[in-house]
């Protein structure tokens, strides 16, 4: 009977057993209850043994290697250790060892079940885990991992080292799959770490592994097999693959720690030879100059000729009367306007022009005019300065090749896109001021031609249609005035110095690179958080309160463009003098007057309000993206970390605290609006 039942513990059937763990209902009499309870657990034992080796042979044949490195992992377990130990009884017990065979000849089953009982644990742990498998074939290797980690740290000690072992050896199919992709570039093709494109697949990454490092992991999986199949007539050195390699096998994704600073070596030894061998400072330089011409407004030539073609082209559609179909604006219809903009100007010979293309986010639409009867709301906290031009969203986009995508990420395109609609938008509501100038300075010649020295009428219309003349002259004045303080501290004070700033910091000294792509890639970052702080694109309130001067001098314009480019209306339009009642004005004036009137109020009402939170404001953005940027391996300590980063701040508020106060200074030179501040408080 012993040998039977070491024959059951090793996964043989027996008649003892006909099904599951309970015995034969012909030997329950003949037992005693004890040696029945010893039977029905060693029973027991033997039925989870043969679950889990039925589970694990069908699950063997599964395609994701990561599950039949669980199952050869579980077999080897049970075989070196449980299978171990029923051949070591029965060893035992052919020796009559006096420590399991009683006066040479009797072996109590309930010493039997004292040696097997260490296992009830683990095999009730390992037939749940091959269960579940089961019942749900699909399961990727990050889930697969997380849920062996989760186990692992459950428990008693005996199924936690266990759970820990089977744990490991998937993670060690999964590291060994992240080496062929970090040092070689390739991917697998059952459950591969990333796509075609080299973005990861969130399912294949366990959860215990940082979101630096897998943006590292994607950075430098992309880096190598772009290298790679790309055919560069350079390629990582093999001493360089070797170490790297190395690092690897050193870690297991659960390692925190260790794993995100092994990760964080690798993407830094590939940025610097990257920097070194592929991607040059040339390209870089060039680079950033094309996106300060373009993005930035830095070539003022085609900016504005960019301006005037969209311009254009609104207008155009505006008046074809064929269909409806030929007023909506596309894609390639602002394609072609950028390429009229270009001719003629230093951007025609340019080969960093065919980058740029427009977008249409909501898809072809047609222009808008601006509404007069509306009116600007400093309340909105989401403010958006690429629908100025057309009314719709308008964003400018750079196509990016191998290798300056090394460099170059979405974010930052993003940010040199929103920075491009604010300066955009700032021109052209520049450039519409600055025509309603010209406009009214037009009909008011053309009208001195004729009414000499007065602006016509009796005595009473003369003075209503001077005082809402010289009202609409100093509201056009108030406006451009403003635009011209804001466009010159944007394109002096912000873009040119930082971009001159920038510029210099990448050649320091006598002209050659001193800079790694690690400083690289932060001194980017660097430029344009202050770029976005400098033009208030981080503080919602500024950015509403700018929006809403925008709207309302486009507005101001729009309604003198619907008057004829005129304030004042013609002496023979109906209405525009009186009646014949010497005490009265005539009611077309009265309206016009009312209505800029309202303008200059509410100009001047976000004039003060813009005024007023510059000087109570901190310009601080929040970093673009902090985990694009690179993390250094180094020894340096926590404190050492801590102080530079403080000091790093401390800088960054100075710098952007200095441009608000040019800001301030170009706004209140002559003392406009604290005159008048201190004149209200009576101070």
């Amino acid at each position: 009977m012993i040998a039977e039942i070491l024959l059951v513990l090793a996964g043989h059937e027996s008649s003892l057993f006909p099904e599951d763990y309970k015995l034969h209902p012909d030997f329950v009499p003949l037992l005693h209850p004890g040696e029945r309870e010893c039977l029905e657990s060693l029973g027991l034992l033997a039925f989870r043994y043969r679950r889990i080796k039925a589970a694990c042979t069908k699950l063997s044949l599964s395609p994701s290697t990561y599950v039949c490195a669980f199952c050869s992992k579980l077999n080897a377990i049970l075989r070196d250790e449980y299978e171990a130990l029923v051949v070591s009884t029965e060893a035992r017990i052919l020796t009559r060892d006096d420590s399991l065979v009683g006066s040479g000849s009797f072996v109590p089953l309930s010493s039997i079940k004292a040696l097997f009982m260490p296992w009830d644990s683990p095999l009730a742990a390992f037939e749940s885990l091959v269960i579940r498998l089961e019942e749900e074939p699909n399961w990727p290797p990050g889930r697969l991992i997380d849920h062996l980690i989760e186990k692992s740290e459950a428990g008693t000690h005996s199924i936690s080292s266990m759970m820990s072992r089977l744990a490991t050896a998937v993670q060690q199919i999964w590291r060994s799959h992240l080496q062929a992709f970090l040092v070689h570039g390739t991917l697998s093709s059952i459950d591969p770490l990333a796509n075609e494109d080299y973005s990861l697949r969130d399912e294949t990454i366990p959860s215990c592994v940082s979101k630096s490092a897998r943006d590292s992991i994607k950075y430098v999986g992309r880096a190598v097999g772009t290298v790679k199949s790309s055919k560069w007539r350079k390629q990582l050195p093999s001493h360089l693959l070797l170490e790297h390699t190395r690092l690897l096998d050193s870690v297991l994704p659960q390692d925190n720690h260790a794993f995100d600073r092994v990760i964080a070596q690798i993407r830094m030894e590939v940025s610097e030879w990257l920097w070194s061998n592929v991607l040059t400072m040339n390209d870089v330089e060039n680079a950033v100059d094309s996106l300060a011409n373009y993005f930035l407004l830095q070539n003022g030539e085609f900016g504005l000729s960019l301006i005037r073609e969209i311009d254009r082209l609104k207008q155009s559609r505006l008046s074809i009367r064929s269909g409806p179909k030929s007023s909506i604006i596309r894609e390639q219809d602002l394609q072609l306007a950028l390429l009229r903009a270009s001719l003629g100007t230093s951007a025609q010979n340019d080969p960093a022009l065919a980058h740029l293309r427009f977008q249409l986010p909501s898809g072809p639409a047609r222009p808008l005019l601006s509404d007069p009867t509306l009116r600007a709301s400093t309340s909105s906290t989401n403010a958006r300065f690429d629908e100025t031009m057309l009314g719709t969203p308008v964003r400018l986009a750079y196509d990016i090749a191998w290798p300056l995508d090394l460099f170059l990420h979405d974010a930052e395109l993003t940010v040199y896109s929103d920075i491009f609609a604010f300066l955009s938008a700032l021109r052209h509501i520049h450039t519409r001021v600055h025509g309603c100038w010209t406009s009214l300075s037009g009909a008011q010649r053309a009208r001195r031609r004729w009414t000499g020295l007065g602006e016509g009428g009796t005595q009473q219309d003369l003075e209503a249609r001077k005082e809402l003349l010289r009202c609409g002259w100093g509201v056009v004045r108030l406006m451009g005035w403003f635009l011209d303080v804001l466009l010159g501290y944007m394109m002096v004070d912000v873009v040119g110095s930082e971009f001159r700033r920038f510029r210099n910091q990448l050649r320091p000294g006598d002209g050659k690179s001193l800079v790694d792509f690690n400083t690289l890639r932060n001194l980017h970052s660097t430029y344009l958080e202050r770029l976005l702080s400098g033009s208030l694109l981080s503080q919602a309130p500024l950015t509403a309160t700018v929006k809403g001067i925008f709207d309302v001098c486009d507005q101001f314009v729009g309604q003198v463009e619907r008057w004829g480019g005129d304030v004042l209306p013609a002496l023979l339009f109906e209405g525009s003098i009186n009646d014949g009642d010497e005490s009265s004005v005539g009611k077309m004036v009265l309206q016009r007057w009312e209505t800029v009137k309202e303008f200059n109020e509410s100009f001047y009402t976000l004039l003060e309000s813009f005024y007023g939170q510059l000087t109570t404001t901190t310009l601080l953005s929040t970093p673009i993206d902090a985990s694009r940027s690179m993390s250094i391996a180094g020894n340096a300590s926590a404190l050492q970390t801590s102080v530079s980063r403080k000091l790093r701040t401390s800088e960054k508020e100075g710098e952007m605290r200095r441009h608000v106060e040019r800001l301030l200074l170009r706004m209140d030179f002559n003392r406009m609006f604290s005159t008048a501040k201190v004149g209200k408080t009576g101070t």
